[in-house]
């Protein structure tokens, strides 16, 4: 049996406020990391794995999705484009993926598991990958149910409720598939977890939004929407010290320029991200 071939895929563009994707760190040290735009806003994307081992494919990360209206669309600067974009360019339909992971549920990650059918009153939103599960951990499933979360806006109903009985909740160290787990990752959600994947390349882990660009290694560099942000600060500090020495390979959900890196050490025996 092969290991899972896998590719990144860009499920679109969005902005947000750098102070807000830096937190505790100031602007006068990370504008030197990112450019800005007029309102402050970094450039991210909304990057994808797609997995395929003996005829399973397997989607990790969903995106915004296409349900916004155009003034939600102006405040983040959502592309106009989806993940079912980035599978067509690749010949894949959604009828194709066999499995869903999603590290958790705000917006930029489960909006694209939902599609709006129909027009007017015939209206509904459907889930877009109808022959497919979708791997959660069971705390981040109950309380994106329930909006237990500082922002009102991130877990959204219509991403989630249409969804039904298609979630498949997982409770902490989860094996998948084959060469295929999930490992809590907590801190920026209580329940979200990194993605693990054994490939001819190694081990590529996707860690959600405990990396979310490449200048989130720095220890202190945890986003102002953590909901556990010292949690974040101790999960970084085993996961990156647990990667360099590993030589994992990492995929950066939100990183717009360089989104696959790889973990090691510098020469003060730092782990760090390398490009």
């Amino acid at each position: 049996m092969s290991n899972w071939s896998w590719n990144v895929l860009q499920a679109g563009a969005l902005r947000l406020d750098g102070g807000g994707m830096f937190g505790i760190i100031p602007r006068t040290t990370w504008k030197d990391w990112i450019e800005t735009d007029d309102s402050n806003r970094i450039p991210l994307q909304t990057n994808c794995l797609l997995l395929r081992r003996d005829g399973m494919t397997v989607l990790v990360e969903t995106g915004c999705g296409d349900k916004w209206m155009p003034a939600e669309r102006d405040f983040y600067a959502i592309e106009d484009r989806t993940v079912v974009d980035a599978l067509h360019e690749i010949a894949i339909a959604p009828e194709d993926v066999d499995l869903v992971v999603v590290t958790h549920l705000h917006f930029d990650h489960a909006g694209g598991l939902t599609r709006i059918e129909g027009g007017g009153a015939d209206a509904r939103v459907v889930p877009v990958f109808p022959n497919a599960e979708v791997v959660v951990q069971r705390t981040e499933l109950e309380d994106a149910t329930a909006n237990r979360s500082t922002m009102t806006r991130t877990y959204l109903p219509n991403h989630i409720e249409p969804m039904g009985h298609r979630f498949r909740p997982v409770d902490g160290n989860a094996q998948i598939l084959p060469g295929l787990r999930v490992q809590p990752l907590p801190g920026h959600t209580p329940g979200m977890h990194g993605v693990f994947v054994e490939t001819d390349d190694g081990t590529i882990v996707f860690p959600g939004d405990l990396l979310p660009t490449i200048h989130h290694a720095h220890p202190s560099a945890s986003t102002a929407y953590d909901q556990l942000p010292y949690d974040t600060f101790l999960t970084k500090r085993t996961f990156m010290q647990e990667a360099a020495e590993a030589k994992w390979t990492i995929v950066l959900d939100h990183d717009a320029h360089q989104p696959v890196v790889r973990a090691g050490f510098d020469d003060r025996k730092k782990p760090r991200l390398f490009t």
